[in-house]
């Protein structure tokens, strides 16, 4: 058995192997602050061999810095010991059931850096949409605060809030000396972990003001790739606008839309646009929906190679223009493209408005593929797309309608306007995340575009338990943290969404969500450092588990270390009398209780999971430990066996 080391990986690590592999000749050796011989790049060879000139001194450069830029990276790469625990009494199922466990959906509680870092295995590559909204830096925000070359003295000028686990929040004012270097140091390490879970055709939008976009579109910019910029939306947040203090009208926010790999994204544009999206192939379901345009044209130009006879449904030929010969119609396709449109079924026959007992020949225009079944590259019309009717007053009355006309959250975006850039993005089965999710109306319109479109995305939000203000209406109504909102927001939404469309909704809607909460490792301390261990330690620890963990607490630790989604289904059982978690119909199965017997160990080998888990030192004597390998070789030599 293998031991699972419980912390995310050092990314350092991996990018210095990357690099030694390719250019071992910029390996070397240096002396650190410790006089400590540290292995290092020499970045003067590095620089040379990824150039084709002579590099030969520090040359000026065009380049985006700010104090701390370096520690940033560092936070982004650094790993930690931390985990996700279920917190099930906050979850609700599929069909609203409190304390239902059977969503996809996920709401998690915590610091959204360390959430991403131990989010970015499991998740690598595989969300399509991210959308936050991160805070403004208004001089009035609180930002999070990541522990940089800050003292003490001036951290405790400012106020702060922490939360249980030591996260910190504080206020980021205007005369702070660190304005925008502390919120640079805030964004861009969580940009950069952000970055890792986008799909290759994956698309994250910003919103922001004007205090903040620029320097925001430059960390993007260094982060995705400037070749990756897509567009910014520019949203009229209200009737009229209001003055700053150069006397101009501010009336609009921004939001910076950047892809992971921009030239295989897919975008749907303008609202006028997507309705013409309203016809989708029941077996092509990979090429999202699409709507028809005619084969024929008269405006183009009479090309006789263009004019030739298509055999319709009825067996007769069709001609452009209903006739052959130089009426002004022709096909817009040649004979070779219209062929290969037959094979992929992406020609349609219907009677003609003139005479029935003719056909006119159309073809389909799918979202995600061109016209010859290739993934197809739909850019933004233009660089900047304004819109309107998507004003604050809308999200403030959104919010209020929900809940009973009472004000929970300040700021919050319009349902509609969040709808409008998850269908720019994301089409049927896929996967969107918010990890600044506030009041959790980016959840609210996941499951209401579902709804409208039969669509099945699922939402991970994330937010740290920031305090509500004891003056608020938040406060007084009962919600003590922005997590609280969120999650009553969730649940009202979906309630109210089932009231409404009753039978029109599909069986399968999710309305629910699993709730997890950033904590602590469920390991002590020796568990990561046994060379610490001492004989009188060895005499108080008789477990490397903290002993206010549950086994569901260490299963979460282990499907996120194994890189198991931690929203697949999860099924309680028990084998020779002891707890089984089936994780995944079989791939992975563990038992974390003591005492286990050779019974139970071929039970669980003869299911043959992918992974087997373990409790150590969890056998429930000499003999079962002994002959542990040997069951697992017998019944299921390939299951990968690991104890914690």
């Amino acid at each position: 058995m293998n031991k699972l080391t419980m912390h995310t990986p050092n990314l350092a690590d991996e990018n210095f192997k990357k690099l030694a592999a390719l250019f071992p000749n910029a390996v070397t050796e240096t002396v650190n602050e410790n006089g400590e011989v540290v292995r290092a790049i020499d970045k003067d060879v590095l620089m040379q061999e990824i150039n084709t000139h002579v590099v030969d001194g520090r040359e000026e450069r065009y380049q985006f810095t700010w104090p701390d830029k370096k520690k940033a990276m560092l936070t982004a790469n650094a790993p930690i010991s931390a985990t996700l625990r279920p917190i099930k009494a906050d979850s609700v199922g599929k069909d609203g059931t409190p304390g239902g466990w059977d969503s996809e959906n996920l709401y998690i509680e915590g610091d959204n850096l360390d959430v991403l870092k131990l989010l970015r295995e499991t998740y690598l590559g595989k969300v399509k949409m991210i959308y936050i909204d991160p805070p403004y830096n208004t001089g009035n925000d609180f930002v999070y605060e990541d522990d940089f070359a800050e003292d003490t003295d001036s951290y405790m000028g400012r106020s702060g809030q922490y939360d249980e686990q030591g996260n910190q929040l504080v206020q980021n004012t205007d005369s702070n000396g660190r304005f925008h270097t502390d919120w640079l140091n805030m964004i861009y390490p969580r940009l950069r972990v952000a970055k890792d879970l986008l799909s290759e055709d994956g698309v994250i939008f910003i919103s922001i003001d004007d205090n903040e976009q620029e320097n925001l579109k430059k960390c993007c910019d260094e982060i995705f790739g400037s070749q990756n910029y897509i567009g910014t939306l520019i949203r009229k947040v209200m009737e009229g606008g209001k003055s700053d203090s150069t006397g101009l009208v501010v009336e609009q926010e921004y939001c910076h839309i950047y892809g992971k790999n921009a030239p295989n994204g897919v975008y749907k544009k303008q609202s006028e646009h997507l309705d013409h999206y309203n016809k989708r192939d029941e077996y092509f379901a990979e090429r999202g929906y699409y709507y028809l345009k005619p084969l024929e044209n008269g405006g183009l130009g009479y090309v006789p190679t263009l004019d030739y006879p298509i055999t319709g449904p009825d067996g007769a030929d069709i001609y452009p223009g209903d006739f052959h010969g130089d009426n002004g119609y022709r096909w817009v396709w040649g004979k070779e493209k219209l062929e290969r449109a037959l094979k992929l079924d992406m020609i349609v026959f219907t009677p003609s408005q003139k005479d029935r007992t003719k056909y006119k020949v159309y073809y389909k225009t799918y979202e995600k593929v061109d016209t010859d079944g290739n993934p197809s590259v739909k850019q933004l019309p233009y660089p900047t797309l304004y819109l309107d009717g998507y004003t604050n007053r809308q999200a403030v009355n959104d919010l209020k309608r929900l809940f009973d006309k009472t004000r929970v959250f300040d700021y919050p975006k319009p349902i509609s306007f969040l709808k409008e850039v998850i269908a720019m993005a994301s089409q049927g089965d896929c996967l969107t995340m918010d990890f600044f999710s506030g009041s959790g109306g980016f959840a609210q319109a996941v499951i209401q575009q579902n709804a409208a479109d039969g669509g099945h995305r699922k939402f991970i939000m994330v937010q740290l338990p920031e305090q509500t203000d004891e003056k608020s209406e938040a406060y007084k109504a009962g919600y003590k943290n922005i997590c609280e909102i969120g999650k009553e927001r969730i649940r009202r939404a979906a309630k109210k969404i089932r009231e409404d469309a009753g039978l029109t909704l599909t069986q399968d809607f999710d309305g629910g969500f699993r709730c997890l909460r950033l904590d602590s490792s469920n390991m002590q301390d020796v568990y990561y450092n046994p060379v610490n261990l001492s004989q009188s330690l060895l005499d108080l620890t008789t477990d490397n588990i903290k002993p206010d963990r549950t086994p569901e607490d260490l299963l979460f630790q282990v499907m996120l270390e194994l890189g198991v989604l931690p929203s697949s289904k999860i099924v309680e059982t028990e084998i020779g009398g002891k707890k089984v978690f089936d994780v995944a119909d079989g791939f992975l199965l563990a038992c974390f209780d003591k005492g286990v017997t050779t019974e139970t160990v071929t039970a669980i080998a003869k299911k043959q999971p992918y992974y087997a888990v373990f409790r150590d030192a969890s056998m429930a004597d000499d003999s079962t430990a002994t002959n542990f390998d040997q069951i697992f070789e017998t019944y299921s030599p390939s299951t990968v066996r690991k104890v914690l």
